[in-house]
């Protein structure tokens, strides 16, 4: 059977990503969606047939860490790890070691995901970065390479927006987030998916670019992930480079940094 030493946890509003990793390998990631009605009998079964079926031996485990922006759901899988993993996990604060110093007004307000994706960020460049994360909500968060966090943005994720203008106009429904053949729609189909495409593009350039200018730093590397990124990277001025693990990885380094102590 294979060895694992860590699982690593994301959860989101939206989903959950569930990785793990035997030292500094990511062996298998799964998403599922992040019920908050879900039970720690549901999810232990769960990821323990996923281990079952990849062949994973559970009891070569040695750590367990969750990052999570749903506090019910924290809970649940906490005690998942502790009732069919036997880990103690680490769950994501700003009080704990994370690497990157936190120059904002109120470090407790900042989102796990965020605090995460920060610091794979600056492990993977060493530069000056702007992490765009494509979530529920869609996040820009400013890092300076000396190593401190000095904050970001939140704006309306694109699947949000989406819903909620499909929910609030009488005449218009849900459409696939894809890009559409042309800005022009020649149907309401059409016309709403350029909107809600070009929309994302335009907003994720125009933010980053406004963050640049007022961060007046000589070179900056923008990093996307989160579901979308990919979709959306083509048409971006201003993305370099997509990461769709980065979180993991984040939760990896943290994971070495306090666990290595202890």
């Amino acid at each position: 059977m294979a060895r694992a030493t860590l699982l690593a946890i994301d959860i989101g509003n939206t989903h959950t990503v569930i990785g793990v990793y035997h030292a500094t390998q990511l062996l298998y990631l799964w998403r599922i969606n992040s019920d908050r009605e879900r039970t720690v009998d549901e999810v232990g079964v769960w990821v323990h047939d996923l281990f079952r079926i990849h062949t994973i031996d559970p009891a070569t485990l040695q750590h367990g860490i969750i990052a999570s922006v749903v506090p019910r759901l924290t809970r649940t899988f906490t005690e998942m790890m502790m009732r069919y993993f036997d880990l103690s996990p680490l769950v994501v604060t700003h009080q704990i070691p994370l690497g990157i110093e936190l120059r904002v007004d109120y470090p407790a307000e900042v989102g796990a995901d965020r605090l995460v994706n920060s610091v794979a960020a600056l492990h993977l460049y060493a530069d000056n970065c702007i992490v765009v994360d494509f979530g529920t909500a869609t996040t820009f968060d400013v890092v300076a390479k000396e190593g401190a966090y000095l904050g970001g943005v939140i704006s309306p994720g694109i699947q949000t927006a989406a819903s909620s203008l499909a929910d609030n106009a009488a005449q218009l429904y849900r459409v696939p987030l894809t890009k559409p053949p042309r800005v022009i729609g020649k149907s309401t189909i059409e016309a709403m998916q350029a909107g809600i495409f070009y929309g994302a593009v335009g907003q994720c350039d125009a933010i980053v670019r406004q963050l640049k200018a007022e961060w007046g730093v000589e070179s900056c590397k923008v990093i996307a992930t989160g579901g979308l990124a990919t979709l959306l990277v083509t048409d971006s001025h201003e993305i370099e480079t997509v990461h769709e693990d980065l979180t993991l990885l984040g939760l990896r380094l943290i994971a070495e940094r306090n666990f290595s102590t202890t």
